[in-house]
């Protein structure tokens, strides 16, 4: 019977394995989104003479946009993989991001509300400089939308430091 528990135990741990062609999938995604990024840069620059100012600051804000979304996808695809599927092997490397040294599920969900909250304010700051062509009622909605990325990301962010004073302390460990 431990054999057949044993196997089966491998069997569930190989299947973090699953998660790998995901996470080759939003690398190839990046290379899309960046070739987006260029696309978008080369309008700007082409038709800076003729870019109103507020044109440009949303240009600008775009930019600014999708490289927030893609710092959001390498933290998903490095951390979610280090700390799903695999140890990277990066001891050797000098240009190892320092956040890679401190991450773990929780603190992952933390820096990726973060994240989300700034690629949030990016749009709202985009409605505000054109408000002149939205819909109030869509503004509005986004301002909500936003409010309730910054109430998410705060409770997250009290919720892991709780539960890592709690760690600290030996919560839960009374006699060891």
């Amino acid at each position: 019977m431990k054999t057949a528990e044993r196997a089966l135990e491998r069997f569930i741990f190989f299947g973090r394995w699953f998660q790998a062609p995901m996470y080759v999938g939003l690398v190839l995604i990046g290379f899309v989104y960046s070739y987006k990024f260029a696309v978008e840069l080369v309008h700007i620059v082409s038709e800076v003479g003729s870019l109103t100012e507020e044109a440009f600051m949303l240009g600008v804000l775009t930019l600014v946009d999708i490289t927030m979304v893609a710092n959001v996808m390498i933290m998903v695809i490095i951390g979610g993989y280090a700390t799903f599927v695999s140890r990277l092997p990066l001891e050797g490397e000098e240009d190892k991001p320092d956040w890679l040294q401190r991450v773990d599920a929780g603190t992952m969900k933390v820096k990726l509300a973060a994240s989300l909250v700034g690629i949030s304010a990016i749009h709202l700051l985009k409605s505000f400089i054109n408000i002149g062509n939205k819909d109030p009622e869509k503004v509005t909605m986004q301002i909500i939308i936003h409010a309730v990325f910054v109430v998410s990301a705060l409770l997250l962010a009290v919720t892991e430091l709780v539960l890592k004073k709690k760690a600290a302390i030996g919560f839960g460990h009374e006699g060891k």
